[in-house]
């Protein structure tokens, strides 16, 4: 009798909730508490096409993140709720596409393993924190290529319209990646099958006819804010068109070199951070990736009809893409964190069926070693990293959870113990990182502390941004209001400020009085000395609200 490996409905509702724990949690400078402010900005504006950093014309990101945002703050009102809450939604509907395209490549009991795989990625439960715009282009690049399938399988108009409308929304959210990668999964798959006639097929003149009219809104905001207006400076050029910014500078330009961006990212960057990123599935990943390349190249290169090649050609053909770009953060190669998901959860059932046995005995206990340090990291983030005043409570509930893992690793009936044991920990790490390690390090973040005290105590004051060595894109968000940088100051004057423009003060002899004043860190850049509490109290440095006298 054939072994069935079934991952029950429950488990996604339980994952759902640990998504939902972050949603409270404060919005992290500087990409998430920009990109609030620029929604919460939006939510206010009678011009939803043009886009706004803090008052100045934005051309970095498409709108679609700040569309559904400041819909959601205009409901919601401008709070981490209201924030959070659309790039939440996408990401389990991320998890629900990816479950339907592997439904379709494989069969059931892969398709679930595959949406357990995606949504239990240390990626995913970042990324339903740290709001980014990777959330949901991610979703909707799943989406397209599994409403791909289904145009391939049967042509209907729901499916041919839901395909080329998941494309244009994914380009509208971070341009032309979102049509590039299912070209790459599909051109892949069908060149190594030989299947010629669907690469020719004239049906793809109107797919593109109706993605170049569902970016009609998109465009005409980019024309209207930018090449009508050549005199509008940004990043201190003029004569910009947001036009050729958008469908070819921004992506494009940064392999030939038009893009003035360039961090030095070698072509190893982005698996480098996968090795984090994708825990704790990145090895048996890895694995599941050689061996489907090595497949295919004792087959001579072509493959026969059963077998798919979207997922790899997919996953292989959009790192190479960007990896050659000149400038990498470790989010860009998450949009395909779904086809990781799917290589390996069909890896997972040839395990869980017998095959590679061999292979099996290494990765069994290499993924318990990997889910027992996932384990022991939680406990160190409340016993030693921020250990408080509830000491006691967090260590009760961590020996519960930690119980119940060491249940699943010794209980005789559980079958599968390397997937459940992984599970178990990652969602456990997760918990903790929700209920006490952001919430206990945003206390460091100087714009969501001194937003809070200007809305609640200086309600409509004109305040500004004065001498800051870093960005504090989050002020404005929890002030609720626009908190320029200001260059010079007045009597009357509110400020915030930190030690540099505190000496700038004194130098000029302008006499002022201290409204407020705390302690901060740059929370997106973790150190070990700012980790050991030992060693905090030397890296964190002070803010000060001021009132020019």
């Amino acid at each position: 009798m054939q072994k069935t490996l079934k991952v029950p409905f429950w488990i996604f509702i339980l994952l759902a909730a640990i998504y939902f724990l972050s949603i409270g949690i404060d919005t992290m400078d500087v990409d998430a508490s920009q990109y609030a402010e620029m929604s919460r900005e939006m939510s206010t504006s009678t011009q939803p096409l043009f886009l706004y950093d803090r008052g100045d014309n934005y051309l970095d990101k498409p709108p679609f993140l700040f569309w559904v945002s400041a819909l959601s703050i205009k409901i919601f009102g401008a709070t981490n709720f209201g924030f959070k809450l659309p790039s939440i939604l996408f990401a389990l509907w991320a998890i629900y596409a990816t479950y339907r395209l592997s439904k379709l490549l494989y069969n059931e009991s892969t398709a679930r393993l595959a949406a357990l795989v995606l949504a239990t990625c240390q990626g995913m439960f970042l990324m339903t924190n740290d709001i980014r715009t990777d959330t949901i282009l991610m979703s909707w690049v799943i989406t397209a290529i599994w409403m791909i399938k289904e145009v391939e399988l049967n042509r209907t108009w729901k499916n041919v319209l839901g395909s080329t409308f998941a494309i244009a929304c994914g380009m509208m959210t971070k341009g032309p990646i979102a049509l590039l990668v299912p070209v790459f999964c599909f051109g892949s798959d069908w060149v190594l099958k030989r299947e010629w006639r669907r690469i020719f097929d004239y049906k793809h003149l109107l797919d593109a006819v109706l993605i170049g009219i569902f970016l009609i809104p998109m465009s005409i905001g980019l024309y209207q804010q930018f090449d009508l207006h050549p005199e509008i400076e940004v990043n201190g050029k003029v004569g910009l068109s947001g036009l050729k910014f958008f469908y070819w500078t921004q992506s494009f330009g940064r392999i030939t070199g038009e893009s003035n961006w360039d961090n030095g990212a070698h072509f190893t960057f982005l698996y480098e951070n996968m090795l984090w990123a994708f825990l704790p599935w990145i090895i048996l990943f890895t694995m599941a990736l050689v061996l489907k390349i090595v497949s295919v190249v004792h087959q001579r290169i072509f493959i026969n009809n059963r077998q798919e090649f979207i997922t790899v050609g997919g996953f292989l053909m959009t790192y190479l893409a960007l990896g050659m770009s000149k400038y990498q953060l470790p989010h860009y190669i998450f949009v395909v964190f779904p086809l990781g998901a799917i290589i390996t959860a069909d890896f997972l059932m040839k395990l869980f069926e017998g095959s590679y046995k061999k292979l099996y005995a290494i990765l069994k206990p290499t993924q318990f070693v990997i889910s027992s340090l996932l384990v022991i990291a939680s406990f160190f983030t409340f016993f030693y990293v921020f250990r408080n005043d509830y000491f006691i409570y967090w260590l009760w509930l961590w020996l519960v959870l930690a119980g119940l893992w060491l249940l699943i690793l010794f209980h005789k009936k559980i079958a599968f113990k390397l997937l459940w044991a992984s599970v178990a920990a990652i969602m456990i790490a997760n918990v903790f990182m929700s209920l006490h390690f952001y919430p206990q390090l945003l206390k460091y973040q100087v714009g969501s502390q001194v937003g809070r005290f200007i809305k609640q105590n200086l309600p409509k004051k004109p305040v500004g941004v004065y001498v800051s060595e870093d960005a504090i894109n989050s002020v404005s968000f929890y002030a609720d209001m626009l908190i320029p940088r200001v260059d010079s100051v007045h009597k009357e004057d509110y400020i915030i400020t930190m030690a540099k423009g505190l000496d700038s003060l004194k130098l000029q002899q302008i006499p002022y009085e201290t409204i407020t004043s705390g302690t901060y860190f740059s929370v997106s850049q973790l150190t070990p000395a700012f980790l050991n509490p030992a060693t905090r109290s030397e890296v964190i440095r002070a803010y000060y609200l001021l009132k020019i006298q």
